[in-house]
């Protein structure tokens, strides 16, 4: 199992004034699935993605990842797992605004030890997958919003990490290009990535598999998407 989250909860504040984020959630995602973690804002979503990839700790209850608990690790310990295992993709793309494309991607096979042509590789296959290759030496303020987004996908998947988290992904994109980044998502998905898509858009949580939907800190509900529904929009033949 990758993901087992058992009575999660997360409580802000002091003794005198207490705001609880999440109210004993529980849940479990193997490896290979496309969830999307879907909710108004202040449900939750947010603490819940920042528990999961070890971000923040819960105030009780457990978050095992790879069958190990949070609580197993330490700061230094939980940092190099990020590195190792997750993918981060955000609404705001997070590029160096001084670093082109390729040495974007590159980043996190900083401290991985490959060689450089190793790394050079491994940039070269992330940037072809998601077709963003021939803009490889470009800097961030030469691509449209869309081709940012496909840079922070590459960063996120450069590694092989376990899950890829898309945090809003498609957020300040237009209709076309976002769902050109949720296509690539499903592609990605396809050829065996898990990803963990955090958003407040109905129609984009959609497009994954799974929904696990929170209101005010609780799971709502958690279903699986309907294959009628991907074929009504052509997104299965």
């Amino acid at each position: 199992m990758l993901f087992e989250i058992e009575n999660l909860k997360k409580i802000y504040g002091n003794n005198s004034v207490k705001t609880p984020a999440l109210q004993g959630v529980s849940f479990k995602i193997s490896s290979g699935e496309f969830v999307s973690i879907m909710g108004p804002s202040g449900s939750g979503k947010s603490t819940l993605m920042h528990i999961m990839c070890f971000l923040d700790r819960p105030t009780y209850g457990q978050c095992k990842f790879e069958d190990k608990s949070i609580d197993d690790f330490n700061d230094d310990e939980l940092a190099r797992v990020r590195n190792k295992k997750m993918g981060f993709v955000f609404q705001s793309y997070n590029l160096l605004s001084r670093t082109n494309v390729f040495d974007n991607v590159k980043l996190p096979l900083i401290y991985t030890g490959f060689s450089k042509e190793k790394e050079n590789e491994l940039v070269e296959q992330a940037l072809k997958s998601v077709g963003i290759f021939h803009r490889a030496f470009h800097f961030p303020n030469q691509l449209s919003g869309g081709e940012q987004q496909k840079t922070a996908i590459a960063r996120a998947i450069v590694n092989h990490p376990s899950v890829i988290f898309a945090d809003e992904p498609t957020g300040n994109l237009d209709s076309k290009s976002g769902q050109q980044i949720m296509d690539i998502f499903q592609k990605l998905n396809d050829q065996g990535h898990t990803i963990i898509l955090v958003t407040h858009e109905k129609y984009t949580a959609e497009m994954a598999k799974r929904i696990i939907s929170l209101k005010d800190g609780k799971i709502l509900s958690d279903e699986l998407v309907s294959l009628r529904h991907y074929a009504k929009d052509g997104l299965i033949k």
